[in-house]
């Protein structure tokens, strides 16, 4: 935990999922500013789009900051990679797409690279090619997932067993318990996406937090497995849409067409949950209120203190009755 703190500069180790169209300035730098790690997701906005925000998030925080390009995504990855040395951004994760052409490049010019896998293997070959973080996935998580469906309580363990450099969880983490669980599993910090949707810096439709917070656990699920593309999205009237024509049968061009950037920005932005979808992870169900990025990190630490004190309490205790 000590060292990817030290490692990112950043005070608690918890950094922020990139969020792909929907990124913006606010959400990034009030992460960063509660001591966090804040991300700009690039999905596939124009490096101009990405430069408006690299720009305005510098202006709101003078604290470290990543920018993640999703590689199979962006049909700008070339230029992208341009444009964070040009800024001079100290920590770049990179996503859905094979990081090692691009890590020299990054640490050429001083950028610690972070890189999201969801296998053992994956893992191994990205700590192959030079990444300095590695933030491991699993299946809870919101929006486009692995096609692997590993659990992050299965994920963590065995990836930590196989690499050296530290370890991130993502995917169903939310709070303290959250953080100290995977810390437990041998996590080094976690990445959070979903939870932080529901805050008051995230610009993002009442509509889309409301229904986060009236979430019940039962209220994601996963489209798009037939064509061997897995999303995981909270339960609306456009999500029955999508369930029911995935049943009727589709294509992959109409996957990508109905779960396009336009129809993410209509749920996520517009509130338009007839006729755009909204991303969750499954730890919508544990999200009760809005809070402050900052209170929310602050709150994350101090139940974690708590909960693995208790624990370690418990277990003391555990011994000693079974040494009698």
């Amino acid at each position: 935990m000590k060292d990817v703190c030290e490692l990112l500069q950043i005070d608690y180790p918890i950094i922020q999922g990139g969020m792909g169209n929907i990124s913006n300035a606010q959400l990034t730098a009030a992460v960063s500013e509660a001591g966090g790690l804040g991300t700009i997701g690039c999905g596939t906005m124009t490096p101009d789009e990405v430069e408006k925000i690299i720009l305005e998030t510098q202006q709101r925080t003078k604290k470290n900051f990543a920018v993640n390009i999703a590689l199979s995504v962006s049909p700008y990855t070339k230029e992208l990679i341009e444009l964070v040395i040009q800024h001079k951004i100290p920590v770049v994760s990179l996503s859905a797409g094979n990081p090692a052409p691009f890590i020299p490049v990054l640490h050429e010019h001083g950028i610690k690279v972070i890189t999201l896998v969801a296998s053992v293997k994956h893992a191994q070959k990205a700590e192959a090619a030079g990444a300095d973080v590695l933030v491991a996935e699993g299946f809870e998580a919101a929006g486009i997932n692995s096609s692997l469906e590993l659990t992050t309580f299965t994920l963590i363990p065995q990836i930590v067993k196989h690499v050296k450099v530290p370890v991130l969880a993502a995917g169903g983490i939310g709070d303290g318990k959250g953080l100290a669980a995977a810390l437990m599993l041998g996590a080094s910090g976690v990445q959070m996406g979903t939870r932080l949707i529901a805050t008051k810096e995230a610009p993002f439709h009442e509509v889309y937090k409301h229904n986060l917070v009236g979430a019940g656990d039962t209220e994601t699920m996963i489209f798009g497995r037939s064509v061997g593309r897995v999303r995981r999205i909270l339960k609306t009237p456009y999500a029955k849409q999508l369930n029911e024509r995935e049943q009727a049968g589709m294509t992959l061009e109409q996957y990508a067409e109905w779960t396009s950037e336009e129809k993410h920005i209509k749920g996520a932005v517009e509130g338009d949950m007839e006729n755009g979808f909204i991303n969750s992870g499954q730890i919508a169900g544990l999200i009760e209120d809005v809070p402050t990025v900052k209170e929310l990190l602050e709150r994350m630490i101090e139940e974690a203190d708590e909960q693995l004190n208790r624990s370690a309490q418990e277990l003391k205790e555990i011994r000693l009755r079974a040494e009698k």
